[in-house]
């Protein structure tokens, strides 16, 4: 099949790659215009963006994939289908008719549980067991398309966002190429998704990721996982924003919020057992061990974390 890639993350290049590897045949790329980065702002190709230059492949870069001229560019390019990982956009109706199999996206939960941008963080967060990828047909209701194919994973106990978004990612490109083979050869028929289970996973801001010590620490901790590493899981100390790495659960009881520093490690106090700190970053400051950052600081008994 005639196939163009939509997307722009890093996370959606093993895809892309794994596609452009395929007997498909890659004729471009969509990926979102050029941003900002870096100290001197410069303008600056997505990842995928910058991938598909390497590869050779045309890229289009519409500010919106409705405008009339990305639509006429993308009829202009034949596909038979478009396969989508974290595009970041919204497709009109007009963008999704025009390739003869649809857009087909590679969304990283077994659906229909965790509709919506964050399903990673969201999975980790709820403490589930085994999470997974879907590849579904895009339709105007969010995620809500038939399926064609999906892979489990199992979550392990340390596994941060990143971890598992990681591995996703690598095993939903072999699944999104099984996909684009069964749409072309007339094997694969989607299935409408299950009225059961539904879920939603909207993105996480950077104010959903304040860690609250009056929770139970095991809430803590999955959240902690699931803000890493990004927004990244943050509280406060004197006032400034110090952000937080992984955490340990103890069987070691303080107050909510509280610290307690000893030569080789901080624990902090929640609704719960207190939880031994992993790398913390101080405004301003490199990431460290939270016992290098305590010493740098000298902590003084009873100091609470979260105030202010």
């Amino acid at each position: 099949m005639r196939i163009v890639f939509a997307g722009t993350p890093e996370v959606a290049v093993p895809a892309l790659d794994a596609i452009a590897a395929s007997d498909h045949d890659l004729v471009g790329v969509v990926t979102r215009p050029d941003a900002p980065a870096g100290r001197g702002r410069k303008l600056v190709a997505s990842p995928v963006g910058q991938r598909a230059e390497e590869l050779g492949v045309p890229v289009l870069k519409p500010e919106h994939p409705r405008d009339p001229d990305f639509q006429d560019a993308l009829r202009a390019l034949e596909p038979d289908c478009c396969a989508v990982v974290a595009y970041g956009a919204l497709l009109p109706q007009s963008a999704l008719d025009i390739p003869v199999h649809g857009w087909v996206n590679l969304h990283f939960s077994v659906l229909p549980a965790w509709r919506g941008a964050a399903p990673v963080q969201h999975s980790i967060w709820s403490g589930d067991e085994v999470t997974g990828a879907s590849t579904f047909r895009i339709v105007k209701e969010l995620d809500a398309g038939p399926v064609f194919g999906i892979m489990t994973e199992r979550i392990l106990p340390g596994d941060t966002s990143g971890d598992l978004l990681a591995r996703l990612a690598e095993g939903g490109a072999g699944l999104l190429v099984k996909t684009m083979d069964g749409i072309a050869d007339g094997s694969l028929e989607a299935r409408e998704q299950p009225a059961d289970g539904l879920s939603y996973a909207p993105k996480i801001e950077t104010d959903d990721a304040r860690v609250d010590w009056t929770q139970p620490a095991i809430a803590i901790e999955r959240q902690i996982r699931a803000c890493t590493p990004a927004p990244g899981a943050w509280t406060t100390y004197d006032g400034e924003r110090l952000k937080l790495g992984p955490v340990t659960v103890t069987d070691l009881a303080l107050p909510p919020g509280e610290l307690a520093a000893g030569k080789s490690r901080v624990v902090v106090g929640t609704g719960t057992h207190a939880v031994l700190l992993g790398d913390v970053k101080a405004f301003g400051k490199k990431q460290m061990p939270a016992a290098d950052w305590a010493r740098g600081v000298r902590i003084e008994s009873g100091t609470v974390l979260g105030e202010g």
